[in-house]
């Protein structure tokens, strides 16, 4: 049975030098859907919400130097309003964030005075439809964005412009992923089934990756950290399986949830961890054999945002549209799995 611990940010906090003080700019109020979550290297957490009800769909930025605070706006240390609901984000080195809008547009923001401030730098409406998801090259200069109007489009981010726009898929683009190795080179999945490999160094940058592993479509996508030619995929269906680029056909499949997988990452670990959040409300964790470590069902509807902690191999948040932000404490590669897996809200 799941244990929990009381969010420390949800009542009132007796440590010296603990105060309720929204920054400059911050909305008063989080919108419920949480969407995303990424840990930058010193531990900042990035946070983006939305609201999906009512006449106007709207969202919000929102960064947490103390993790454990969070979704407190209160106890955030920035934060801002966003024209309409936040689809995907992601940090550019230390002080950028990018956004995939519900409006279309690509958009991105800035932390500033001395980070209490979350500043616009551009808002480009390149895209016809919501943009879905985005992914952040590995020079840090570029991204690559898709969108339910079937396109992927990447861009140059000093520059605030699209480098090339493509229109490869015949269906809304579900996700794209850049690979850690190679700065030209991601993948894309979409509804029309199809999963292209990319690599925009070439006349023709799309080549189709047949898996016959799964059958199902694809709704989510990582790449291993160590292995440029390997990358794992999630479908509809709640399966995960690891394809290898030049050999896809000896993919390993295994069936881990219920419903469609909307997120995974990969731990720190010399032999990482695979973490793949879901639509049946659940997080699991597999080891480097595709094993079963550690499985949480405290979120209460979709999960759809997760990130590995960097000062803590073994601490996994996710976030999800029951407003929650989840610290899991996941047993080490040395543990057995887990029976009472320990988490904080």
């Amino acid at each position: 049975m799941d244990t929990a611990k009381p969010n420390p940010g949800a009542a009132v906090d007796g440590e010296a030098g603990s105060e309720w003080s929204i920054p400059p700019n911050a909305p008063a109020c989080m919108e419920r859907h949480l969407d995303g979550a990424h840990y930058r290297a010193d531990g900042a957490l990035l946070l983006g919400a939305s609201s999906l009800s009512g006449r106007c769909w709207v969202g919000s930025i929102w960064v947490f130097k103390d993790p454990s605070k969070a979704p407190n706006e209160g106890f955030c240390s920035a934060g801002v309003q966003t024209e309409a609901g936040i689809a995907d984000l992601k940090w550019v080195d230390n002080k950028g964030i990018l956004v995939a809008s519900d409006s279309g547009a690509l958009e991105l923001w800035e932390l500033d005075e001395n980070e209490t401030l979350i500043v616009n730098k551009f808002c480009k409406y390149e895209h016809d439809d919501i943009v879905t998801t985005v992914s952040v090259l590995t020079n840090n200069t570029q991204a690559v964005s898709g969108s339910k109007d079937f396109s992927v489009k990447i861009w140059d981010i000093p520059q605030e412009t699209v480098l090339n726009s493509y229109r490869a898929h015949s269906g809304q683009v579900t996700c794209v992923a850049s690979c850690p190795g190679k700065d030209t080179v991601f993948l894309s999945c979409a509804e029309d089934s199809r999963i292209l490999l990319w690599d925009t160094r070439s006349p023709k940058p799309a080549t189709r990756i047949t898996c016959s592993a799964s059958s199902n479509l694809s709704t989510s996508l990582v790449w291993h950290p160590h292995q440029n030619d390997t990358f794992v995929l999630g479908d509809e269906n709640g399966a995960v399986v690891l394809v290898d680029t030049k050999k896809p056909d000896s993919a390993l499949s295994t069936d881990v949830h219920s419903r469609s997988i909307t997120g995974f990452a990969f731990s720190a670990h010399s032999s990482p961890l695979l973490a793949s959040i879901s639509e049946d409300c659940s997080v699991v964790v597999l080891d480097s054999s595709f094993s079963e470590v550690f499985r949480n069902r405290s979120h209460r509807d979709f999960v759809k945002g997760l990130s590995w902690s960097p000062s803590d191999k073994g601490s996994l948040t996710t976030v999800g549209w029951d407003h929650q932000v989840l610290h899991h404490v996941v047993p080490t590669q040395n543990s057995h799995p887990s029976t009472n897996n320990e988490i904080t809200a």
